[in-house]
């Protein structure tokens, strides 16, 4: 005997039925005394009602491969659309052809809102099936179901070029103009709490918005050195709860690649400071590329000299200043590190010499050598601060 919703149970668990979708199906179901399953337009599964068989072609391959992996194969969508379902408006009765591991005849019913088809509910055919009556009552059910699916995607509207224009708009009445625009879009949602998620280096086009939790719009935008990166604008229940930001950037970096890092700005409430929002995304994002201890996702709040770091302007093929340019190069690596390590351990050999796993008489050797390559005494306060600034803006 097969069930339905026991075996369904684990590969719908992580994505989740909505309930109103759910109580749909279940009357479908009930008005036409047959299993019915709801797909989206993309023959993603949305739902589907509970079915218990001695039967063995209850549960033929296409049914329960939609079910359990939650989506059709394309070759299987393809020969279902080639009977006109996607321009139908009423029932449509499509045959068993057991060569494509369909088993049992079907009836589709064309899930439509203002003459768009936005999903399919699926019912097994038998002999005899419904009457015109429970199909014509069925398609009125179906008829709800469109309108919950057309809210939905105007709720999950791509919101890129709203967001994207904030992004690189300048200041004045073009950000102004911008920010209204998607304060417009985004509705209620534009004055909750929000932080923005930098992403880079970003491979390729926009993901949909329904791919990242709680993110309201995503954009693509320019990131350091030319390349591109994701910006996510993302919904906050708190200041002090960014989870959700934080998922959104794991789940984006996976995406992107390893060679990836996030970011995650402060948070704010409404959408005026963006730009601000943005900038502190990018510099964190940067920062966690140069920094492994603040990465792979860093929080702007955390990164210290690098938020005044990344103020400072990039321009492309500069040298290092003349200071730090012998001890940059690849022969004075150990140095370099030594330097920075000493420096950020505010200057306390032992420190120093403990985290390094040397002797401190190689330390002291060391930063003898590190003041003759330099010029720059490590006794003085500001001979320090622009070695060690010097040190992290290479890192950049």
């Amino acid at each position: 005997m097969y069930w339905i919703s026991d075996i369904c149970l684990k590969g719908c668990e992580n994505g989740g039925v909505k309930g109103d979708y759910q109580e749909l199906v279940d009357e479908i179901s009930a008005l036409l005394s047959a299993p019915a399953t709801l797909e989206n337009r993309d023959f993603g599964l949305v739902a589907f009602g509970a079915h218990d068989s001695d039967d063995d072609t209850a549960m033929d391959p296409v049914r329960t491969r939609s079910i359990l992996t939650r989506r059709s194969t394309p070759a299987v969508r393809a020969w279902f659309e080639g009977f006109g379902i996607t321009r139908a408006t009423g029932p449509v009765r499509i045959p068993a052809a057991p060569e494509a591991g369909v088993f049992r005849d079907r009836i589709c019913l064309p899930v439509r809102h203002r003459g768009v088809v936005l999903g399919y509910v699926w019912l097994l055919d038998a002999d005899p099936g419904p009457t015109d009556e429970q199909l014509t009552a069925a398609m009125d059910v179906a008829v709800r179901i469109g309108a919950l699916l057309s809210d939905e995607e105007r709720a999950g509207a791509d919101l890129s070029r709203e967001f994207g224009a904030v992004l690189v708009a300048g200041r004045g009445w073009q950000r102004d103009m911008a920010v209204a625009a998607l304060h417009e879009a985004l509705g209620a949602d534009a004055d909750g709490l929000h932080t923005v998620v930098c992403v880079t280096p970003w491979p390729g086009e926009t993901p949909s918005v329904r791919t990242v939790p709680s993110a309201a719009a995503l954009a693509t935008a320019a990131g350091p050195g030319g390349a591109h990166a994701l910006a996510a604008l993302v919904r906050l229940r708190a200041p002090d709860a960014l989870d959700p930001a934080t998922t959104a950037a794991t789940r984006l970096r996976t995406t992107a690649g390893p060679a990836a890092t996030g970011g995650i700005a402060a948070p704010r409430r409404g959408l005026t400071e963006l730009a601000d929002s943005w900038y502190e995304a990018l510099s964190a994002a940067r920062a966690a590329a140069a920094e492994p201890r603040h990465g792979p996702v860093a929080d702007w709040s955390a990164i210290g000299p690098y938020r005044l770091l990344a103020a400072l302007p990039h321009v492309p093929d500069t040298a290092p200043d003349h200071a730090v340019r012998t001890l940059l190069t690849p022969p004075h690596a150990e140095l370099a590190r030594t330097a920075e390590v000493f420096l950020d351990r505010a200057g306390q050999a032992s420190r120093t010499a403990t985290e390094l796993g040397i002797h401190r008489q190689t330390l002291y050797y060391r930063l003898a050598r590190v003041q003759q390559l330099t010029g720059l005494d490590l006794n003085d306060g500001e001979d320090r601060l622009l070695l060690h600034m010097a040190l992290k803006q290479a890192r950049l």
